[in-house]
């Protein structure tokens, strides 16, 4: 049995003093008992929110990082870095940046193997666009994007690797995807993997829901059999964060 994931994406919210509060309030109402609960929050909030977090179970990600090392690359922040902070997770792939910063399928390949390299736990976004829905092109664009996202990375190391399914129509637009919409896209993603891998490789891997993920629609969403959970954005800012997290699924 794959244990659930929930995952919260701050985006470009909390600043440390928020995030702080924020995280003292809602922390010991959070069960980690059926879940794997992670806060996705920003480069300058991730000390503070992990010294918050001590001695409880919720952990803490990074909204993205490079696949150097070190270098001049203005502005970035590493793997490296982030694994000597302790930082145990990093989203790689999401479709803001791909959309707005033009990262590629490559480019999100090269971040998911650094992050397996130095022991990170690599969150990766893959989802289509409103237009390549219409098209009826989503589970052509999901096996590519799966299979890129994956190559040269062996069965144990993808085992390690949480993907999750973002259709970029429902981030942010209250939109989200019907259950069996959910449900389809993550069977798609689970059977690429298992043509990738193997069945018990594609058995292990957990495949995340993300797109107007709310306390509402979370126990339906992450009852579907291929639904290990969410990637939960604006919902992950609010005090019921909690009633996501503590959904009634099984």
């Amino acid at each position: 049995m794959r244990k659930k994931v929930i995952a919260g994406n701050w985006k470009m919210y909390n600043a440390p003093s928020k995030a702080v509060s924020f995280v003292n309030q809602i922390k010991d109402k959070i069960d980690t008992d059926k879940s794997d609960v992670v806060l996705c929050v920003p480069y300058i909030s991730l000390q503070p929110v992990m010294d918050a977090l001590k001695g409880t179970r919720v952990s803490v990600g990074a909204q993205n990082m490079h696949y150097k090392d070190e270098g001049a690359v203005t502005g970035e922040i590493s793997g490296a870095m982030l694994k000597e902070m302790g930082v145990p997770y990093v989203i790689i792939g999401h479709s803001e940046r791909r959309a707005g910063f033009n990262e590629t399928d490559t480019g999100v390949n090269l971040k998911t193997i650094k992050a397996l390299s130095l022991g990170l736990k690599p969150i990766v976004c893959v989802g289509e666009s409103l237009k390549q829905r219409k098209e009826g092109i989503t589970n052509d664009l999901l096996r590519r994007q799966t299979t890129i996202a994956l190559y040269g990375i062996s069965n144990g190391d993808a085992e390690k690797i949480i993907i999750a399914y973002e259709p970029i129509w429902a981030i942010g637009t209250g939109m989200a995807a019907t259950s069996a919409d959910a449900e389809e896209a993550c069977a798609t993603i689970r059977e690429t993997v298992a043509g990738i891998y193997d069945r018990e490789t594609a058995d292990a891997i957990r495949i995340l829901y993300g797109g107007s993920v709310t306390a509402d629609n979370a126990p339906e969403l992450f009852a579907q059999p291929n639904v290990d959970g969410g990637l939960v954005g604006g919902a992950s800012l609010k005090p019921d964060f909690e009633r996501v997290v503590n959904f009634d699924g099984k």
